[in-house]
């Protein structure tokens, strides 16, 4: 089974939640449970091993028994400084593995084969990036070893810190999810409290 899930798990959770009046929009309640619950519940039988990107006290997140790893550069740079962490991260593991799946906090339901996809994909140093419905979901990818040093030289050069920049300055493999019914589409994720109330129902009505 090891072989195939070679890839560690990074959840990305650095953000400032500042549609939600700040605070951690993963420790919110979802269905009686954190939405992070949910998440690393998802993500952890898709890899080896979890760690969680998350800025400030790692304590508040001691209940989850994930490790808790910041961003490497300062002035919440994103989800591209989450992922550099994860790499970080991932390469000083006893057996580093050939690449990282990333998953957002905020996405409870986003698709169980997520990984196994994602790896397929992109090969041994590809890059791959979950879409749906023509839309990409940049934070959802697989990104092997090797990339390190390009992002942190392009965090460094803060040109830009979107996603998508780096991703077409390095080129990857777009992988397509169908559709769920409950949410509609599985990467939905929670910004507002609008976002948080629609998840509740669609938790409500999957049963």
């Amino acid at each position: 089974m090891m072989a195939s899930r070679p890839a560690l798990g990074v959840i990305l959770a650095g953000g400032r939640s500042t549609r939600l009046g700040g605070g951690d929009k993963s420790l919110l309640t979802l269905g009686g449970r954190p939405v992070l619950a949910r998440v690393i519940e998802r993500l952890r039988p898709q890899v080896r091993a979890l760690v969680l990107n998350a800025n400030g006290d790692p304590a508040r997140f001691a209940a989850f028994d994930v490790p808790v790893v910041s961003d490497p550069v300062g002035g919440f740079a994103g989800p591209l400084a989450g992922i550099l962490a994860g790499l970080i991260w991932a390469s000083g593991q006893a057996d580093p593995p050939d690449g990282i799946v990333t998953a957002a906090a905020d996405t409870p339901f986003f698709p169980a084969d997520l990984a196994a996809r994602l790896t397929a994909a992109a090969g041994k140093d590809g890059l791959a990036i979950a879409r749906t419905n023509g839309r990409l979901h940049p934070v959802f990818g697989y990104f092997p070893m090797g990339c390190a040093d390009d992002l942190d030289a392009f965090l460094s050069g803060q040109a830009s810190r979107k996603v998508t920049d780096w991703l077409d300055r390095m080129g990857f493999t777009a992988v397509d999810f169908p559709r769920g019914e409950c949410p509609a589409d599985p990467f939905f994720n929670i910004n507002t409290p609008a976002d948080l109330a629609a998840a509740e129902a669609s938790i409500l009505q999957a049963g």
